[in-house]
């Protein structure tokens, strides 16, 4: 691969300052969860993943500085460590865009992608179309082809006309520029009211050219369209993989139990290189088994002593991240306890919402369950508890 064509010489800049009023809520559309990641994780990943040398840029709003942080925490650090500082926006999207171009025009970059924020979808081969536009062209848009019949209408909604749906295109983004164009442009443009950065490069004189779009580079804008977007996830990641995972502790003396990441007050504790939390642990291995990647043991030995007394959140951490990082979801998780006491059930929803969480999963993809083992064997003598688990993951093909 060229230094080009692996983005040595581009910017990716991100526009995610908006509110998004039309998605409503109290979180901005850009930091929802879709498929257990942040739009804007999902979006910095995929550009990622096409330009490997490209640095990243986000323009964001300044109240919005702890959901940027979550967001970007959940990326490799090879990816987080090509991030420029976030830049302020402005009041509009071209304000945005323009913060963003002066924050870097000390860089070295020859062109610049301009992308929202709320376009996770952009495929690898869009975004290369992109970069050869951007150096061919200098200035150049994603667009497709209208099916549908447009109409012109008044401000009282009165049909004035029927454009020639030949000539029309759909235009999305990125939008490709060489970068020293886009920063004048812009730069000239102050003040003006544009709708999309080929406008503000239109309005300076330059040519702007359509290269190809791709239909299924949707945008979020509702609800229904995160509901269809993780939709779209889901059928993107057909390889769908069973693990199962399993883990007993002992008691010894104490006063409470680490069990799925809540501490349940008891009359002994578990005994265990780390905290001891079976659930965990079972959660855990069944994770690593539906990635065929080892277990537990083989990731965090208990013969290394920096894991002694660790919080088992760290282990189940690692393991979803490893689902993650080959780009894949974690589909649903079922636990089950086994023991007589402590009484689970009190502690469920707090138990599938630690679990959740850690996992940056939904609640509702984890369910936790317990039982006893009628008073028969280690269980039931009270010696320890038993935990099991099974992990549903969905992966690329390939992955």
């Amino acid at each position: 691969m060229s230094s080009s064509a692996a983005g040595a010489d581009a910017l990716v800049l991100i526009v995610a300052a908006g509110r998004g009023s039309r998605f409503g809520g109290e979180i901005p559309k850009q930091y929802r969860l879709l498929g257990g990641l942040p739009v804007l994780t999902r979006t910095l990943a995929a550009f990622a993943a096409a330009l490997p040398e490209a640095r990243l840029l986000v323009t964001i709003h300044p109240d919005d500085s702890e959901l940027y942080t979550a967001a970007v925490s959940a990326l490799p650090g090879t990816v987080a460590a090509r991030l420029l500082p976030w830049v302020a926006g402005g009041a509009t999207r071209q304000t945005s865009v323009r913060n963003g171009l002066e924050s870097a025009s000390s860089k070295s970059q020859k062109i610049v992608l301009v992308h929202d924020a709320a376009r996770p979808f952009a495929s690898f081969e869009l975004i290369s179309r992109a970069c050869a536009a951007a150096r061919e062209f200098g200035a150049a848009v994603p667009g497709f082809a209208v099916t549908d019949t447009i109409k012109a209408v008044d401000s009282k909604g009165v049909v004035t006309g029927t454009p020639d749906r030949a000539s029309l295109r759909a235009v999305q983004t990125p939008q490709a520029f060489d970068y020293a164009l886009l920063l004048s442009a812009h730069r000239s443009a102050a003040g003006l009211e544009l709708t999309d950065d080929a406008a503000v490069a239109e309005q300076s004189g330059h040519t702007v050219h359509v290269f190809e779009g791709d239909p299924g580079n949707m945008k979020i804008t509702s609800a229904g369209d995160l509901e269809a977007a993780e939709r779209r996830l889901i059928a993107d990641l057909p390889d769908v993989r069973v693990g199962q995972g399993y883990d007993v502790h002992a008691f010894e003396p104490g006063d409470h139990v680490w069990l799925g990441g809540v501490s349940i007050p008891h009359d002994r504790k578990l005994l265990g290189h780390s905290d001891a939390d079976v659930l965990m642990h079972a959660v855990t291995d069944a994770i690593f088994g539906a990635l065929a990647d080892g277990d537990i043991g083989s990731h965090f030995p208990p013969s290394d002593p920096q894991w002694k007394g660790a919080a088992s959140e760290i282990f189940l951490a690692y393991a979803a991240d490893r689902v993650r990082a080959r780009g894949g979801m974690i589909a649903h998780i079922d636990g089950t306890v086994v023991c007589e006491r402590p009484k689970v059930g009190p502690h469920r929803d707090a138990i599938r919402a630690r679990l959740a969480e850690i996992m940056k999963i939904p609640v509702e993809r984890v369910a936790v369950k317990a039982t006893t083992s009628e008073r028969l064997g280690f269980t039931g003598r009270e010696e320890g508890i038993a935990s099991l688990a099974i992990a549903t993951v969905r992966l690329p093909l390939g992955a």
